[in-house]
């Protein structure tokens, strides 16, 4: 008698990043290093659209959140204040990005945000190390290599 027939397990899905910045090229770059580590990507091109995604049905969806700290609009300094109130389970998973960590303002906001920040220009073996330290302390899984 044969062994009844099982489905094979479905591959286990990607994870998915959200990156917020407002300059196109950033999130290119950002989306192809994502990509071939296997993920899945979202852009948001400021805050505010990324608010509509992080407050939506997907909020939960999302390992890695990448925004940068200065744009119009919603910067991201507006968008830590709106997740802290609606959805403050996501911090632990906002990475900031930033080049301009000396002003005064800034390094206050990062100071007390205590979310891991990306100065520009970074390397992206910094940007793995970060997603592996988020995702540990998230509870998820570290990226492939």
């Amino acid at each position: 008698m044969s062994a009844p027939y099982t489905a094979p397990a479905a591959p286990p899905a990607a994870p998915r990043a959200l990156l917020v910045d407002d300059e196109p090229v950033i999130r290119q770059a950002l989306r192809r290093f994502f990509v071939r580590m296997g993920w899945e990507v979202d852009e948001a091109e400021d805050g505010n659209e990324a608010l509509r995604l992080l407050l939506g049905e997907r909020s939960a969806c999302y390992a890695v959140i990448i925004s940068d700290l200065r744009m119009p609009g919603v910067s991201g300094i507006e968008l830590h204040a709106r997740l802290t109130e609606a959805r403050p389970q996501l911090l632990e998973r906002l990475i900031l990005s930033t080049g301009d960590s000396v002003s005064t303002e800034a390094a206050e906001f990062l100071r007390r945000s205590r979310c891991p920040v990306l100065n520009k220009p970074f390397e992206l073996a910094e940007l793995r190390a970060m997603i592996a330290r988020v995702q540990e302390s998230a509870g998820g899984s570290p990226p492939a290599a």
